[in-house]
């Protein structure tokens, strides 16, 4: 009797802690993960599914709380960006949130934000204060302050950071968010952000694919092109490889590229970028987030936040509209099956990400 006793508790511990899941478990090939993906899956309806694709930002520089907080209690969004306001007021900001999808019976939020070492103290006041990319120089010191960082993004309640910027110097937009010119440097310092990131159960993200330090020009204020090659998407095989959770897409089109010519598009409605090389071709299994989607070089697309989702996105950040976008989706996913797997597959990667944090343990 007490044999099987002994049996029965065991078994039970095993089971408990087979449910524990963590980031390092993301692209595992783990059945009851599958099978804990699927069942939050199939409680959704399709508008809610969709919803966890939108990412609104609030902030000084976002929507107000209380539109965001309708969307939140209607189970229209899947996570925040908090952009601009201090340490207090975002810890704040997450206890109403979560409890306003808790009282109205939806999937735990994901919270983000622009935590790179050159935003960072800007982004988010009275963080503890740290140099900026292009000051750290050696490794442990990448190491430190990724610590530093993630430590007070935990804090808060942060739980996903669009950081590191794997763009080479020279394009004055990310001159001093990047680690500076030298390829191996770049990834070596990215994949330390990353590793420290993660093991904090932050989800890091690298961007901007496919690659914005070598343009001329400003995505925040129109489109702005590769010409030819694009040279620095050999930059993201090694952050892959070492299991980058999150990539984000920036809105340059490309030309003069016979096989991934974007016909005047950005990169991010763009299927050839997003799903045949990020997705098929680099095999990117995580999430792929888009840049804002209401900066210039995307603002003028009609249906952007559609396009972006037939391209291959997972996840639409910062749309100018958010309900119309979420219902663009629904509708045409009414008339195409293949979109609707695609999409599923999407929401899939989203709730899959939330249990391996812990949200939903």
């Amino acid at each position: 009797m007490k044999s099987i006793f002994i049996a029965i508790t065991l078994f039970a511990v095993s089971f408990s802690n087979a449910q524990n899941f963590t980031l390092g478990d993301f692209y595992s090939q783990n059945e009851l993960l599958n099978e804990k993906t699927d069942q939050y899956f199939n409680e959704l309806n399709d508008t809610s599914r969709v919803g966890q694709m939108i990412v609104p930002a609030t902030g000084r520089l976002g929507k107000n709380r209380e539109y965001v907080a309708e969307l939140a209690a209607k189970g229209w969004i899947g996570g925040i960006l908090l952009l601009n306001g201090t340490v207090d007021i975002f810890t704040q900001d997450v206890k109403n949130f979560d409890s306003i999808v808790k009282t109205n019976g939806h999937l735990p939020l994901l919270y983000s934000a622009d935590a790179e070492p050159t935003l960072v103290n800007r982004k988010i006041a009275n963080s503890r204060n740290v140099p900026k990319t292009n000051q750290i120089h050696h490794i442990d010191s990448v190491r430190k302050v990724t610590k530093i960082i993630s430590e007070d993004l935990n804090s808060i309640g942060i739980n996903h950071n669009y950081a590191p910027v794997i763009d080479a110097s020279p394009n004055k937009v990310v001159s001093n968010r990047s680690f500076g010119l030298n390829m191996d440097t770049v990834i070596s310092f990215s994949n330390e952000f990353i590793s420290v990131t993660q093991s904090h159960n932050i989800i890091a993200t690298a961007k901007h694919f496919p690659g914005h330090g070598f343009v001329k020009g400003d995505t925040h204020k129109e489109l702005i092109y590769i010409d030819g090659e694009m040279k620095e998407v050999k930059n993201y095989p090694p952050l892959i490889e070492n299991g980058v959770l999150s990539v984000m897409v920036a809105h340059l089109a490309i030309k003069n590229n016979q096989e991934f010519n974007t016909e005047g598009m950005p990169s991010t409605c763009s299927k050839k970028i997003v799903t045949d090389l990020l997705k098929d071709s680099l095999g990117f299994k995580g999430l792929v987030i888009t840049d804002a989607m209401n900066m210039g070089g995307v603002v003028n697309v009609k249906n952007s936040g559609l396009k972006a989702a037939i391209a291959g996105c997972d996840q639409l950040l910062m749309p100018v509209d958010e309900k119309q976008v979420l219902f663009n989706i629904l509708n045409y996913m009414k008339d195409n099956e293949g979109f609707q797997r695609q999409i599923y597959e999407s929401v899939k990667k989203i709730i899959r990400m939330k249990i391996c944090l812990g949200l939903l343990n």
